[in-house]
């Protein structure tokens, strides 16, 4: 069998890194056992209901921050109105090293301090319509960790949800990074490539995506 061929990093758009296989198998299942704590509570993983009545298709647990459209609370007050779980020191070092990972920069990675994460599970159906994340006051990196099933992530641009875009594969492992001029790139995931991820992982089907933030609110949320 031939060797497998390794995936460079690269550029997509300007400040937009794809690192693959950036996570190594061990830290994919220890995301994976984090992430299936998380989603039995204090507020357990759920499908948001939108301000207009919708219902998104992935399903989504917060850490830190609880986020509601279309902003962030301590308390998740359209769930249970309970707080959700801390945002542990771990994964700050975890977002760190994803910022150097992209950017080459160690100042830059050491200021990274993420406070929240958004943790999204895909089944085979599920989508996400291009969007931009901007209801953080920063404009610090968002950090996008994959496991489990391929996706097709389009990256667009920061001005309309239409073409340009450029659709890259996500793989589990991959890391991705939106930040200066991408920063608030709408972006998306039209496709889910079921069957592909590895069960070794812990998780037997679906994709899970952990999306590190910087909030730019302080402790009372303002």
């Amino acid at each position: 069998m031939d060797a497998l061929i390794p995936r460079p990093a690269r550029e997509i758009a300007p400040g937009a890194w794809h690192v693959p296989d950036w996570l190594t198998p061990a830290q994919r299942r220890a995301l994976v056992t984090a992430c299936r704590a998380w989603a039995t509570g204090p507020v357990p993983i759920r499908h948001t209901r939108l301000p207009r009545g919708g219902v998104m298709s992935v399903r989504t647990v917060c850490v830190g921050w609880h986020w509601q459209p279309y902003r962030y609370t301590r308390t998740a007050d359209d769930v249970n109105g309970l707080r959700v779980a801390e945002f542990p020191d771990w994964m700050v070092r975890l977002g760190r090293r994803a910022v150097l990972a992209a950017y080459g920069d160690e100042a830059r990675a050491q200021e990274y301090t993420p406070d929240t994460a958004l943790i999204n599970f895909y089944d085979g159906q599920a989508r996400m319509g291009m969007h931009q994340d901007k209801d953080e006051r920063s404009p610090a990196p968002v950090v996008s960790l994959s496991i489990g099933d391929t996706c097709v992530f389009r990256v667009g641009n920061t001005e309309t949800r239409t073409r340009p875009y450029t659709d890259v594969e996500l793989c589990s492992g991959d890391l991705f990074v939106l930040g200066g001029p991408s920063r608030f790139a709408y972006h998306g995931v039209p496709k889910v490539r079921e069957g592909t991820g590895d069960p070794d992982t812990g998780l037997a089907s679906g994709r899970l995506n952990i999306t590190m933030r910087v909030t730019g609110l302080d402790r009372t949320g303002k």
